[in-house]
């Protein structure tokens, strides 16, 4: 309503489709003009549109990672809208500043990736949660297993027998039909539909469409079902080679069974006999762990522990800071926020110690490392005895007496 413009960028086609159709409905009292641009989208459509978005004639534009060609100008984007934030690549993200040096940005996510959980935590980032889930959600029911034949027909016959659908997910299309064949032999009354990213638009909606109506019981799938699917009736999910898939990916996944007010299920399972990554362990783990309902930023804070924050203005979305140490990167870090912020910083006298102090807050004083990272977080920003004081006093009341280490590690910061 202030004459400029709002982009929405979205990670799948059916997902741009669904936020086009609900923003129609949204803002039809408002006189807004909004398009949809996407692969299904015909060319002589897209370039009418980018003709009408440089002239200003489009107030409201949502898309897929076409709207981040440089052929799309705008004539004066406000509001730039990322859904699904985990999604996109560095890449993609260096491409979004170069839209426009300030323009406003909204990221959407349920399980913001590394580097954008640490932006937010530094403080180079605002970050709102929601935590109310939507009213009679309830948690799904989660299990990682070994590949078992018996539980995969138990879970799907249990479904069916109370009228509602599952979801087989293995993100390997090579592999459907074989995965067609198995459920046909455990549960031969059940009908089966197949989706994947290499058939047409037309056969992917038909399927979706037929799955919706209730035509299918089991709905064979890849990934291409991680966002943008709304199906309440579906709510037992089966993973087959869990441990492939990333922990965001993992969420996102579990997040389709679940939408209604029944108890849902969800199969993660991993191949017989198959020797884990210590990674991979550690994923299944947190998605066993993390089941209730808004849990996507405690996912969020395992991923960062697991996989690290990554370089803040480099290429990575994730790693550890081995070269420097998480002290060092703190101290420079608000350095560089407050010296953005115009904030002085006052000098400080130099102090030399001429002892070994351990400047890592063990596990078997803290076993959660979402509280680990925020401690050590907190020991970094230690100006005064005061704070020392206030923080021993603090987590001797909430995890127990402080170790040595600990002490002298909180000593070295004033």
């Amino acid at each position: 309503l202030n004459n400029k413009q709002v982009a929405m960028l979205c990670p799948t086609t059916l997902l741009s489709r669904q936020h086009f159709k609900v923003a129609l409905e949204r803002f039809q009292n408002f006189g807004i003009k909004i398009k949809l641009v996407n692969r299904f989208v015909s060319i002589k459509e897209q370039n009418q549109i980018i003709s009408d978005l440089k002239e200003g004639k489009i107030d409201f534009i949502i898309g897929t990672h076409r709207l981040l060609n440089s052929d799309f100008v705008y004539k004066d984007l406000g509001l730039l809208i990322v859904d699904e934030e985990h999604r996109f690549g560095v890449a993609h993200k260096e491409r979004i500043k170069e839209l426009k040096a300030n323009v406003d940005i909204l990221t959407l996510t349920a399980t913001p990736i590394p580097r954008t959980l640490q932006m937010a935590l530094s403080g180079l980032r605002d970050l709102s949660l929601i935590e109310t889930p939507p009213t009679n959600r309830l948690p799904v029911q989660t299990y990682v297993l070994e590949t078992n034949d018996s539980v995969i027909r138990e879970a799907i016959n249990r479904e069916m027998g109370r009228g509602g659908q599952v979801f087989y997910l293995l993100n390997h299309i090579d592999e459907l039909d074989r995965i067609v064949s198995k459920v046909h032999k455990l549960c031969p009354k059940a009908k089966i539909g197949v989706i994947h990213g290499k058939m047409s638009k037309e056969s992917i909606e038909d399927e979706l469409v037929k799955f919706l109506d209730k035509e299918y019981d089991v709905l064979v799938c890849t990934t291409i079902i991680e966002t943008g699917i709304d199906i309440p009736n579906a709510n037992t999910l089966i993973i087959e080679r869990a441990d492939h898939l990333g922990l965001s990916q993992l969420y996102q996944i579990r997040g389709r069974v679940g939408r209604s007010d029944r108890i849902s299920y969800a199969y993660l399972m991993y191949e017989p006999h198959k020797v884990l990554t210590f990674q991979a362990k550690e994923r299944l783990d947190a998605i066993k762990e993390f089941t209730s309902l808004g849990s996507g930023y405690k996912i969020a804070m395992k991923d960062l522990a697991i996989r690290g924050a990554g370089d803040i203005l480099g290429d990575e979305q994730s790693g550890f800071i081995d070269a420097i140490g998480m002290d060092l990167y703190m101290k420079l870090l608000n350095e560089a926020i407050d010296d953005l912020k115009g904030i002085k910083q006052e000098e400080q006298e130099q102090k030399y110690f001429n002892i070994s102090i351990s400047k890592h807050i063990d596990t078997s004083y803290v076993a959660d490392d979402e509280i680990i990272i925020t401690m050590h977080k907190e020991i970094s920003k230690i100006k005064s005895r005061d704070q020392i004081k206030s923080l021993i006093t603090e987590y001797t009341d909430r995890y127990g007496t402080l170790n040595e280490d600990i002490l002298l590690y909180m000593e070295t910061k004033y």
